[in-house]
């Protein structure tokens, strides 16, 4: 599906009619519902004239376009030391205040766009001698119709697809695009209701995802932007722990120092509040990394003590993995994939 030679946008998925009040989309948690020309929360999903369709306005269109270190998605575990393609468009199914890309997820005139064809990316990847791409940048889910069509064909190519996303989808639409997704880092925002309200959005359908894509094989981390004001109440930040130690406690988990952005101007994350709460993660979770920090990323065997990957920025200084993944003094499986 492209843009027709005179410009018309291309119909959007999951949604349905309401009568006598227009439009519903069934993309995300939000359920928008929409009169004819307006768009949903996320900016780029918009109904017809008519209000007989729902319209993708950011279909075939993106913002910025990459080569990136496979570390910088964060992942840590998911071929460490490569490099993947990175793509992304406008659009953003949150709003949180502190936003890093606001300008993209936002859709502010400062981010041009230009046009891009889902059978381009196989080529633009080869370019670049990466046999992985990454939707990133905004939020990917959002792009949702050029994302299916994009990654069912990548996959097809045997090419692997990353997503970097909120994971702010309803359950269906969700279990249609997994098939062709090898991995995700998905930013776990916090864990109350209360603090996920404070950015627009909701926690239970966040673990949903988690869960689902762990079940459908697709290799997860976890990124927890730690934010004064907003997540940092320790009751909460021990439970998401230990749901995600229940879930899998080799999940690589990405403790963020956050840096005031936009229009959220509490003080930066301090590093010993981000140490204590790495340390307390760390009784939970194998793998626990400080993100924004000049911290380097280690990671060490829980099986044997040894560093078996060192990290400086994005990368790589020391590995100690063998062909398999595994730790290459005790041959423990630290849920690496390598290859």
């Amino acid at each position: 599906m492209n843009r027709t030679p005179g410009g018309e946008l291309p119909e959007a998925k999951w949604w349905h009619r309401r009568d006598k009040v227009g439009i519903q989309c069934d993309l995300c948690p939000h359920r928008c519902v929409l009169a004819p020309n307006k768009t949903g929360l996320c900016g780029v999903r918009q109904s017809s004239a008519q209000g007989d369709a729902l319209l993708s306005l950011n279909f075939g269109l993106a913002a910025s376009m990459n080569l990136d270190p496979v570390e910088k998605k964060p992942l840590y575990h998911w071929h460490p030391g490569t490099r993947i393609f990175s793509v992304g468009t406008v659009g953003c199914n949150l709003r949180c205040p502190f936003c890093q890309n606001w300008e993209l997820a936002r859709w502010e005139s400062s981010a041009e766009l230009f046009p891009v064809r889902a059978e381009e990316l196989p080529g633009m990847a080869e370019k670049c001698r990466t046999r992985a791409v990454a939707f990133t940048y905004n939020e990917p889910l959002v792009w949702y119709e050029f994302l299916l069509e994009a990654s069912t064909l990548l996959r097809e190519k045997d090419y692997e697809v990353v997503l970097v996303t909120n994971g702010t989808i309803n359950a269906e639409p969700l279990k249609e695009l997994l098939p062709a997704i090898s991995a995700a880092n998905v930013d776990l925002k916090a864990f109350s209701q209360e603090a996920y309200g404070k950015l627009g959005g909701f926690l239970e359908p966040v673990m949903d995802t988690i869960k689902t894509m762990k079940e459908k094989g697709v290799h997860v981390e976890l990124t927890h932007l730690l934010v004064p004001g907003i997540n940092t109440e320790r009751p909460d930040f021990e439970r998401m722990v230990d749901w995600i130690g229940d879930l899998d406690e080799n999940t690589p988990f990405h403790l963020t120092r956050y840096f005031p952005r936009w229009k959220y101007f509490e003080p930066a994350t301090s590093t010993d509040l981000l140490e204590e709460y790495a340390t307390l993660a760390s009784k939970r979770l194998n793998f626990v990394y400080q993100g924004n920090v000049h911290t380097p990323g280690v990671t060490r065997c829980p099986g044997c003590g040894h560093d078996i990957v060192v990290r400086e920025g994005y990368n790589i200084v020391h590995n100690e993995l063998d062909l398999l993944g595994k730790c290459r003094t005790c041959g423990r499986d630290n849920g690496f994939v390598v290859g």
